[in-house]
């Protein structure tokens, strides 16, 4: 999406705050004995009570062969992302962490996020997964500025993650966001500066970082959305949706 009016702008920063509120109160629901099901069901309660609509049920993503059942997407320990909470419940257990991804539509625009929580005490190498994915997430937002190109972030995101001694998720990536949910252009997490698209003034993108403690590579479960680790190593994942102003970032789901 390109913002080209003041009232898109208005409702891109309201429902980013909205939904950035509705992130930080799901964060404090995790906790061991804390069901997927559950998450999902507090997330759709406190998305519709505010008068949005949650984004991600029944969206067909490219390549899905049916709609996305939940409003949250709920992956646990070695799932990547889109792992799904209300088919399969799940309990969350101490030593977990969990990817809280979650979108809403505020007014016709859609804006996405994601967090990795630790539920309970996690050991400190996966806290310093947890750190470092989060902190490549920043280096990127940093470097999303208008004459920048999208190899810039990849760039920025990948050396963080590696310098930390973990991998990049590399089939995974950032998009477009805001008159629906994936949009062009894709931002992978790695790549060199100066090469891909070239960022404008007006884009909105979803920068999503994800990595892992092992191999990198993954594997997509049978229910068509989940992607695992295929090594059975932790991964962490978190998201912004940014709009591009002409100094820089406004990092919009951000309380």
């Amino acid at each position: 999406m390109i913002i080209t009016s003041d009232t898109q702008r208005t409702n891109l920063i309201e429902g980013g705050k909205r939904l950035a509120a509705v992130l930080e109160a799901l964060r404090t629901q995790v906790a061991p004995g804390v069901t997927t099901d559950t998450l999902d069901d507090f997330a759709e309660r406190m998305i519709r009570d505010g008068g949005d609509e949650p984004c991600f049920l029944g969206y067909t993503p490219e390549g899905a062969n049916r709609p996305y059942p939940a409003t949250l997407c709920v992956s646990i320990n070695d799932e990547v992302v889109h792992g799904i909470p209300n088919e399969s419940v799940r309990v969350l257990r101490e030593g977990d962490i969990v990817g809280l991804d979650l979108g809403l539509r505020h007014n016709g625009i859609i804006v996405d996020a994601a967090i990795t929580v630790p539920v309970g005490k996690v050991s400190e190498e996966i806290l310093k997964l947890l750190r470092a994915t989060e902190a490549s997430l920043a280096a990127g937002i940093a470097a999303a500025k208008p004459g920048n190109h999208v190899g810039d972030i990849g760039a920025a995101i990948q050396e963080v993650i590696e310098r930390a001694g973990f991998k990049v998720i590399k089939e995974l990536g950032g998009h477009g966001v805001g008159d629906v949910v994936h949009e062009e252009p894709f931002i992978s997490n790695f790549g060199r500066r100066g090469e891909g698209e070239l960022l404008e003034e007006g884009m909105v993108l979803a920068l999503e970082p994800i990595s892992a403690a092992g191999k990198a590579s993954v594997i997509l479960m049978p229910d068509g959305y989940t992607y695992r680790t295929k090594d059975g190593s932790k991964s962490a994942h978190f998201e912004h949706t940014i709009l591009l102003d002409r100094d820089g970032a406004l990092t919009v789901t951000k309380l």
